[in-house]
């Protein structure tokens, strides 16, 4: 049985599955003005294991993960660039998806877009308005939290005491500070989608609720996100669903933040690093492998030195997968646990590991006992004991696909005009030339080499 931590109960719990054998998760995405930082890329690490993970013990996933297309930020970027808002979130979601498949993501199996669900919107607020939950003002459409009585469940908090601490906003045609916008009226300028409660876009809290319903239906297994979505992002989602009468998310799971100091990462505090800058300087498993030896729910941080740690381990895994001549796995293929052969020493590996994982996604204990199993398949192969060491080493590499770590132990030679290339990347680099590093980065691509870098430097490899 696999448990993880509800945020509606704070502890602790069964999976308990809608259809048994099948698990149905929805994480919330992107919204495409900018390029992805950090926390970014540790959200989506957090649930791509989880993904994997479940794979790999036999479940069917059904993963759905949203972009935000529309919204505040992508108007105010396109008014300041002069550019359409389909042309920034275009740019940027490819920005996006581009950082993905450097960390090794795998892409959802639906991508909802906000812009494309308008009409579902449109169809739910409707709704609310005629259940009475919903009220029109001047500036479009609000949500009235009183209505729900449960309201400030996620946030653990009743609603009087949320009310008590909300801040005081402007508009004074709000019942509540709480109450939130499920529809904006239309501005001079600005994208439009045409309502019977007039002309206007949506509030980024509805679109959720309809693309995870239309997806992956009432009462679908599991709602992920960040730590900073809890509330009042997925509380105001499951307030719509519950005033519209459609069950919604049966489990909640939010991961930590990444911190700076004492500080969490994010675009709004203005100390973030983009994904993008920390994949020019480092090898992309290395964060993989920095998030994976913390565990999901507490914070991490990224720094230099965690990183580099992170690096000198993935050269210990990647000194062994050479050693052991390991096939690579991993990349956008799930595993699964059934299609490996498991002999006697890598069953009780997988056992153990399983224990740990299965048990709140206990990845920090997992990767311990993977890196012993390491040091245990090393050993066995120094005293001559080839056979075991092999089936062992087999387990530790099953396990680390698993969780969607690749160990590069491929040697392809590398021939004396990619060395050069190489060194002038890394020249470039140093000089912090960074156009001519990029263009020296596709020379070698087009060559038919991976590229990665390192703290030691530019490392190229054979897919």
């Amino acid at each position: 049985m696999i448990r993880l931590f509800d945020s509606v109960f704070g502890e602790v719990r069964d999976l308990d599955l809608r259809d048994p054998g099948r698990l149905s998760m929805y994480v919330c995405g992107p919204t495409v003005y900018d390029l992805p930082h950090l926390g970014h890329g540790r959200f989506t690490l957090v649930w791509d294991v989880a993904r994997r993970w479940f794979t790999f013990r036999g479940l069917d996933v059904h993963f759905v993960s949203n972009i935000t297309d529309i919204d505040d930020n992508i108007i105010a970027r396109a008014e300041r660039e002069g550019r359409t808002e389909t042309a920034v979130a275009t740019c940027f979601e490819a920005h996006w998806w581009e950082a993905m498949d450097r960390i090794g993501v795998a892409r959802p199996n639906d991508v909802p877009h906000a812009t494309q669900y308008v009409a579902e919107m449109v169809e739910l607020i409707s709704t609310l308005l005629a259940r009475g939950v919903a009220y029109p003002t001047s500036d479009g459409i609000y949500f009235d939290v009183s209505r729900v009585a449960d309201y400030g469940l996620l946030a653990g908090q009743p609603l009087e005491s949320l009310r008590a601490g909300a801040r005081v906003e402007a508009n004074d045609e709000k019942r509540s500070p709480l109450d939130f916008a499920l529809w904006k009226n239309v501005k001079s300028g600005e994208p439009s989608w045409p309502a019977p409660f007039g002309d206007g876009r949506p509030g980024w809290h509805t679109e959720c609720v309809v693309m995870s319903l239309g997806l992956l239906g009432d009462g679908f297994d599991l709602h992920c996100g960040g730590f900073d979505l809890k509330f009042p992002h997925h509380e105001n989602e499951r307030a719509q669903a519950v005033a519209a009468g459609r069950p919604f998310a049966r489990h909640w799971a939010h991961n930590g933040w990444v911190m700076v100091g004492d500080q969490k990462m994010s675009k709004s505090l203005g100390n973030f690093t983009s994904l993008t800058d920390l994949l020019e300087k480092t090898d992309a498993r290395a964060y993989r492998l920095l998030v994976l030896r913390s565990h999901y729910r507490s914070p991490i941080e990224v720094s230099p030195a965690t990183i580099a740690d992170a690096e000198r381990a993935l050269g210990r895994l990647d000194g062994f997968a050479r050693r052991f001549d390991l096939p690579r796995l991993a990349g956008r293929r799930l595993e699964v646990g059934s299609t490996f052969a498991w002999p006697a020493p890598a069953l009780e590996l997988y056992e153990r590991v399983a224990r740990c994982l299965d048990n709140d996604l206990d990845t920090p204990l997992a990767i311990a006992l993977l890196f012993d199993a390491l040091s245990s398949a090393n050993t066995a192969a120094d005293r001559g004991d080839e056979s075991s060491a092999r089936e062992l080493a087999l387990g530790v590499n099953a396990l680390f696909g698993a969780l969607g770590l690749a160990l590069a132990g491929d040697g392809a030679t590398v021939d004396p005009a990619s060395a050069a290339l190489v060194t002038q990347r890394d020249e470039a680099r140093g000089q912090k030339d960074w156009a001519e590093a990029d263009r020296l980065r596709d020379e070698l691509v087009h060559l038919g080499w991976i590229v990665e870098d390192s703290a030691s430097g530019t490392q190229i490899r054979k897919s």
